[in-house]
């Protein structure tokens, strides 16, 4: 289970205030690592990819959902779903790799496209196979084989589901975009059952999406409850076919996260009180809804026989910063990218291509150069550029303005970063090198409080380095487990060999354990 946004801190409050909670009951009988964190950059996709193969993203070759690939061509080279072959004779490498929403046939419908006749109540009928529900054409193109990339091929290493179904054993997964195929891993067959509803297309007439209001996202995720229930009953995730109870199942929530994010839902406050410790109103609903969620399928567990041979993992693929919403400013980094980019053309005008050929920038700044720009000068240009990017508060100095939570405008520095790595610097900051052509070619670690938009519709993000993003829960409760508290620090990628070795399947047949000697957690 990934209670998306949940921090530890959140799990401890929860615990205390409700002593009789299903949460409650998980802790009391599992063991808890208090010092749990995400992989860096705090993102869905590393969490997640991170908890199933073992591997931070310089192994996984995940950084992000959105990002850029200096290798490969990009998808608009050719209209076709299949490419024409003469993009791929003399191809002009750097492609954006987009592996969200975005990707989606008909992105404005719960079922991605599916064309189910009655959503979203119909949503449950939905493919186990997403991957049909994804647009081709918007998938980047691979030189070498003239292939559309898609996100399990983009995988580097292999995932627990593809171990599992290598020893006979069937696997299922819940979570919030068709692009999640990338969990079948590079084999493309790794999860049987993939139930995939779109979070980010329509779900009212006035045009919110499932994220926009939290009783919709709570909604969004009962459909995912659902088809983990009827998994626990040995059917698939639409409850029509008797299959057997998968070896490895799960789903992540979103209520929490997007309780955190929002600054009004349902006419309450969203995130924290003033203190920044305790959950709001609407966060405490969402807090609330996941445990009865967690509740009702521990009670479907025990009316189908399993409790006593299920484990059930606790974890999140991220927390989210800041909980102390008076830390919060907001700055538009979309001006800090036009502004580079335009001193950048004005001081080498013979350059045909922009500095940033593309930027993923949440609550932390990842920067992708062009491959023609990627050069120590260029390095240095940028983060010097940066470093000295300061607002004032009022826009007249010609930076772009940041707000806070009142949305009144403050001053800030370094483009609201505390630090930079370019470059070199940057590849090494993950673990690898220059010859990576997915590493971010600048990295820049926010400010404790710094949000990246240019909206005033969010007053949390994740993705960045902050402690509130990456210190996560983590509960292992099953056969054999006491209440125990570890204390010292984990990494969520230490659950991926802990599911083999509960299963009794090795955890050095993942890719990503033998390379980063993952360890499987102690309990």
């Amino acid at each position: 289970m990934s209670v998306d946004g949940m921090h530890q801190a959140d799990l401890k409050w929860f615990v205390s205030t409700h002593p009789r909670s299903a949460l409650a009951s998980l802790v009391g009988r599992g063991t808890e690592f208090t010092d749990a964190r995400t992989p860096f950059p705090s993102d869905s996709f590393p969490g997640l990819i991170g908890a199933m193969t073992g591997g931070k993203p310089k192994t996984t070759g995940i950084y992000y959902d959105v990002t850029y690939n200096h290798a490969l061509i990009d998808p608009g080279a050719s209209a076709d779903p299949v490419p024409d072959p003469a993009v791929c004779t003399h191809p002009v490498l750097g492609a954006n790799v987009a592996y969200d929403e975005s990707l989606d046939r008909d992105t404005s419908r719960l079922d991605a496209g599916q064309g189910l006749p009655n959503l979203p109540g119909d949503i449950l009928q939905m493919t186990a196979h997403p991957r049909t529900l994804i647009n081709p054409v918007l998938l980047p193109i691979d030189p070498q084989t003239c292939h559309r990339v898609y996100p399990h091929s983009y995988l580097k290493v292999n995932t627990v589901f593809e171990v599992a179904k290598a020893h006979g054993l069937r696997t299922a997964w819940s979570d919030k975009h068709p692009a999640y195929e990338i969990l079948n891993g590079p084999s493309g067959t790794g999860v049987d059952d993939l139930f995939t509803p779109e979070i980010n297309s329509d779900a009212d007439t006035v045009g919110d999406d499932w994220t926009g209001v939290n009783s919709l996202t709570r909604q969004y995720d009962h459909y995912k409850v659902r088809a983990v229930l009827n998994e626990i009953s040995g059917y698939d995730h639409s409850g029509r076919r008797l299959v057997g109870t998968p070896a490895i199942f799960g789903m992540n929530f979103q209520s929490v996260s997007t309780a955190e994010k929002l600054p009004v839902s349902d006419g309450q406050p969203g995130g924290y009180d003033a203190s920044g410790t305790t959950p709001g109103p609407v966060l405490r609903r969402a807090l609330e809804y996941v445990d009865g969620e967690l509740g009702t399928m521990v009670a479907g567990l025990k009316k189908a026989g399993r409790y006593g041979d299920t484990t059930i993992i606790l974890s999140a693929k991220h927390g989210q910063s800041p909980m102390d919403s008076r830390s919060l400013k907001r700055i538009d980094d979309g001006a800090i990218v036009d502004g580079l980019n335009a001193v950048w053309h004005q001081q080498h005008a013979d350059q045909a291509q922009p500095l940033v050929a593309a930027s993923l920038n949440d609550d932390g700044m990842l920067l992708w150069f062009s491959n023609g720009n990627r050069t120590p000068l260029a390095d240095r240009f940028a983060a010097d550029f940066i470093r000295n990017y300061n607002g004032d508060g009022t826009g007249t100095d010609g930076h772009a303005k940041a707000t806070d939570i009142a949305t009144a405008p403050v001053p800030y520095t370094a483009a609201g970063l505390r630090e930079i790595h370019s470059g070199l610097a940057a590849a090494r900051f993950f673990g690898t090198n220059t010859s990576d052509p997915r590493v971010p070619d600048l990295v820049g670690l926010a400010q404790h409080g710094i949000v990246y938009t240019a909206k005033t519709s969010k007053i949390a993000e994740h993705g960045g380095n902050d402690p509130q993003d990456r210190h996560v829960p983590l509960v292992v409760a099953g056969p054999g487990t006491d209440h125990e508290v570890h204390g010292e620090p984990v990494e969520t990628t230490r659950i991926a060999p802990t599911i083999l070795r509960l299963l009794g399947l090795d955890p050095n047949a993942l890719d990503a354990v033998r390379a980063e000697h993952t360890a499987a957690l102690d309990r």
